[in-house]
């Protein structure tokens, strides 16, 4: 168990997933958590990252930082994505070795199992098959995570898990058209409908790419959960076991962001449907106790209220 007293660095605190865990820890008790800045910490600076975690000594870490996108940003810069995730979970995970921290998670990304594996998704269908083309540099990234992770469990008894989440949204999301992910997306879109009174929407795709997605603030549960949890997996697998088409899911949020409104959903068959079907096979998460407890519709809203606070808009 991780005392209440214990330093906890959470690297990429001010992102999606690191600023709900930092809430998820607070609300906890955890409030000696080391949180710096990108201004302040450059991650992909070895000797800074070293220097860091030397001087604070954290009792575990969290590895939320990462550079993230949709398909439109995995596509057009590859090389960054394979980059930047590199050595920014490397540094972090050797230096962390190397001074001593005994306990971290590593967030990956349901993206590193291969484009036509069985569903739902087993941890142990890892490296089975060929990667999904649109975002293959981000998830080899995080595949190379993760195997780093093992690496050192294997060689000097690290306890370094790594979570493996689907399909992530909630506050403090990205939500830019081309750059984010399909929810964060299609909030955008709902939204500027509403705003312009306009009658359609318009999908990348044929909409029919079946999805498993979840809160972030569940995603933050599981972390704290783990963090305190002895497992004989160091790889496990976080969703809610369920999915929908792209189409679904747009008719659901258009259901609860504007129940009086009939949208048209038109697609654009120039732009890629991705992975056809991504839902996790969530098992082992479920025997150590833990499982997904927000409800879609309060999500949504919830996210949609950040939206809009991000955005200065109204509703």
């Amino acid at each position: 168990m991780i005392d209440l007293q214990s330093k906890i660095y959470v690297a990429g605190h001010n992102g999606l997933v690191g600023s709900a865990i930092v809430r998820a820890l607070r609300r906890k008790g955890y409030n000696n958590l080391l949180l710096k800045k990108r201004s302040e910490l450059d991650l992909k600076n070895q000797r800074k990252v070293y220097n860091f975690i030397k001087n604070n000594k954290p009792k575990f870490i969290f590895i939320a930082a990462a550079r993230v996108g949709g398909i439109y940003s995995n596509l057009k810069f590859k090389a960054e994505f394979m980059y930047d995730n590199l050595i920014i979970q490397s540094n972090i995970i050797n230096s962390a070795y190397e001074n001593g921290v005994n306990d971290l998670i590593f967030l990956g990304s349901s993206c590193v199992y291969p484009k036509k594996c069985k569903q739902p998704i087993k941890e142990n269908y890892l490296l089975t098959g060929p990667l999904e083309i649109t975002n293959d540099a981000y998830a080899v990234a995080k595949i190379s995570g993760l195997k780093l992770c093992q690496s050192y469990n294997e060689q000097y008894k690290t306890n370094y898990k790594c979570l493996m989440p689907t399909n992530t949204y909630g506050p403090n999301d990205n939500y830019d058209y081309k750059n984010s992910h399909f929810i964060p997306a299609l909030i955008n879109k709902i939204h500027k409908v509403k705003k312009n009174n306009k009658n359609h929407i318009i999908l990348w795709g044929d909409g029919t790419p079946k999805r498993e997605i979840i809160y972030v603030d569940d995603l933050a549960d599981a972390c704290v959960f783990f963090m305190n949890k002895r497992t004989r997996h160091n790889l496990i697998n976080i969703g809610t076991g369920k999915d929908f088409t792209i189409n679904e899911f747009t008719k659901k949020i258009l259901k609860i962001l504007v129940p009086d409104k009939k949208v048209k959903i038109k697609y654009d068959l120039s732009k890629p449907n991705g992975t056809p079907r991504k839902v996790l096979d969530i098992t082992v998460a479920k025997k150590y106790g833990w499982k997904s407890k927000w409800e879609f519709e309060k999500a949504i809203i919830k996210t949609y209220d950040s939206f809009l606070k991000k955005n200065n808009e109204k509703k």
